[in-house]
């Protein structure tokens, strides 16, 4: 990958990271970098802080010290919602969909909230259908068109997870960080949720948390660019 210092390449870097839980220092001092429409993985032992990482990044906990630029503001003080709002949004290691609903309904409620409605569970269905077609678009995407009107918590784990990449793509992020999106999937799985990542990186900036180094090798690049905690470190490629 060609270097290229220009403030305008990076659309997320941080500067001297830290994060401390009382006496203990999880995230030590991190100066990282990511590459606009790249891939990027995070790798390390359990415990090494890549998670940390993510909630620091989102806002999901506020750093101790240091810097969080995106697309060259500074978001470190900045709300988890607020931080979404600018297009920067993530999954978690625990699908988090709404299991009674079908797997139109979870794209559905992701559509809303841009609008601002994503809590009105007053309105009418024929208020909301509005936002079928992109729902079903959306479900096409991820292979679960034929499932839309399946009851999300009867699908399989491995389809759980493509809705809820399909949930986070109706946020319409500009920037994508999917923590452990191989947890738990099986072989058949995991190369259903690759070729996704695959395609979600044409079009925007993946950041992903990994144990599966073969997936890693598949989606990102060899080649270390920073490195925080005890023995993790972060490869990425330029996106195909």
């Amino acid at each position: 990958m060609a270097t290229n210092d220009a403030a305008g390449d990076w659309v997320l870097r941080t500067e001297a990271l830290m994060k401390r839980f009382g006496d203990f220092t999880v995230i030590p001092g991190l100066d990282f970098r990511v590459r606009r429409n790249t891939v990027h993985a995070l790798i390390g032992p359990n415990g090494a802080g890549k998670t940390t990482v993510f909630n620091l990044l989102t806002k999901f906990i506020q750093p101790t010290s240091g810097k969080i630029y995106y697309e060259g503001r500074d978001i470190t003080r900045l709300s988890p919602a607020d931080v979404a709002l600018l297009g920067m949004v993530r999954s978690f290691q625990i699908s988090a969909i709404y299991p009674e609903l079908t797997a139109r309904e979870n794209v559905r409620i992701a559509l809303q909230r841009p609008l601002g409605t994503s809590l009105h569970f007053w309105k009418s269905d024929s208020s909301l259908s509005v936002l079928d077609g992109r729902a079903e678009q959306l479900l096409e995407s991820v292979g679960l068109r034929a499932f839309a009107d399946a009851r999300a918590g009867d699908l399989p784990y491995g389809r759980k997870r493509a809705l809820e990449i399909a949930t986070t793509l109706a946020l319409d992020p500009d920037v994508v960080l999917l923590d452990e999106p191989m947890a738990g999937l099986t072989m058949g799985d995991i190369e259903r949720v690759s070729e996704l990542i695959r395609e979600v990186a044409r079009s925007r900036t993946v950041v992903m948390v990994e144990h599966n180094l073969s997936v890693v090798a598949k989606l990102s690049d060899n080649s270390p660019i920073a490195s925080f905690a005890a023995l993790a470190s972060v490869t990425s490629r330029a996106a195909a």
